[in-house]
């Protein structure tokens, strides 16, 4: 028994496959087709991610069925890698798994960042059965390591750029003036008094209160669809883009992460006062309107931006906050469209903004 079209297959197509799930259901499809007795497999990959440690998906014959289950670092350390895969395929009514490091030697111990395969079986595989099986972990090294580096590369850059910024470049945008216009709602929100703090505090203090409020304002974004676009020092520009949705339905999403993020800071100002910590007051402004999301820079050194009235505006509105006194501001686009109830402010004229801004404020609690 060979498997020469397995094999060919994994050394001239499968690393054309879109991701990891789909290569471990062809290879698995594959491989019953050339007569193994598989009911299931298992494929974990090392993934260079600040939280996610490991990635591993869990397929089933029967069906075809694909579920991923994710290992997370522990306090910027990788665990090492656990059961899933192998509880999973021995759940499967077999009792008999046979895993090995994706070209790895026979008996030889796969270190944890190598690709591991893993088959549930409905029967013993007999000793050319073995031997064939761990030649196909062998090729699926090659498929397996481009899998790898690309996504590598696609976690840094989602890591540094944010995730629209990373498609753009992972589809060659690299150069000046290509971008995207985006109809989005957008959110910037700046610390208070931050100078005065960072002049205060031991510099590691200072990143760590950054790193907190980063925290609580980017993970209500995320909660809630949003974008985190930049960090510009103590501030912050993230985006709900419509999409094609009704634009209520981003203005809600962006109010309710602005909800999320004021209660998470209103912790975080409790635990700080607890540690005898000045707390952390903070701006936030709301607008909808349009944006050009791309490259600007010199011809070899380029940076993403956001730029255009609507991101303008939306500056310009957070620095209303301190007079107005009110945490959190809302353009009259934004109360326009939005089932939130809000407190009417008026007119107010913002600096470099010609037309002047109906001002709303969430309700104070």
């Amino acid at each position: 028994m060979h498997l020469p079209s397995t094999l060919s297959w994994l050394l001239d197509e499968a690393s054309a496959l879109p991701g990891a799930d789909q290569f471990l259901t062809a290879l698995g499809a594959r491989l019953i087709a050339d007569g193994l007795p598989l009911a299931g497999g298992a494929l974990t990959l090392s993934a260079p991610h600040p939280i996610i440690a490991r990635r591993t998906w869990l397929w089933r014959a029967d069906n075809g069925a694909v579920i991923e289950a994710l290992g997370f670092a522990l306090g910027g350390v990788l665990p090492q890698p656990d059961n899933v895969g192998r509880d999973w395929l021995l759940g499967l009514d077999t009792g008999i798994v046979h895993e090995m490091a994706a070209g790895a030697p026979a008996q030889q111990d796969a270190p944890a960042d190598r690709p591991v395969i893993a088959w549930a079986l409905t029967r013993p595989l007999t000793e050319n059965e073995t031997l064939l099986l761990r030649e196909a972990a062998r090729f699926a090294a090659a498929p397996l390591a481009a899998f790898v580096m690309r996504s590598t590369l696609s976690a840094l850059l989602e890591t540094y750029l944010g995730r629209r910024s990373a498609a753009q470049v992972l589809n060659g945008q690299l150069r000046r003036a290509a971008g995207e216009t985006i109809q989005a709602v957008l959110l910037y929100g700046d610390l208070r008094g931050f100078t005065e703090l960072s002049e205060a505090m031991p510099p590691a203090m200072v990143v760590a209160a950054l790193d907190a409020w980063f925290e609580r304002i980017a993970g209500a974004v995320h909660a809630f669809g949003g974008e985190v676009l930049k960090f510009i020092g103590d501030g912050v520009l993230a985006i709900f883009p419509l999409g094609g949705k009704p634009p209520a339905a981003a203005c809600d999403a962006a109010l309710r992460a602005v909800a999320a993020a004021q209660a998470g800071m209103a912790r975080l100002d409790a635990e700080r006062e607890r540690q005898g910590l000045p707390p952390l007051p903070f701006g936030m402004a709301v607008h909808m309107g349009e944006m050009l999301w791309g490259n600007i820079g010199t011809a070899d050194r380029l940076d993403f931006t956001a730029i255009g009235p609507a991101v303008n505006l939306v500056g310009r509105l957070e620095g209303l906050c301190k007079p107005l006194g009110h945490s959190v501001l809302v353009s009259g686009a934004v109360a326009a469209e939005t089932t939130t109830a809000l407190v009417p402010l008026g007119e107010h004229i913002l600096r470099g903004i010609a037309a002047p801004c109906t001002v709303f404020a969430l309700p104070e609690k």
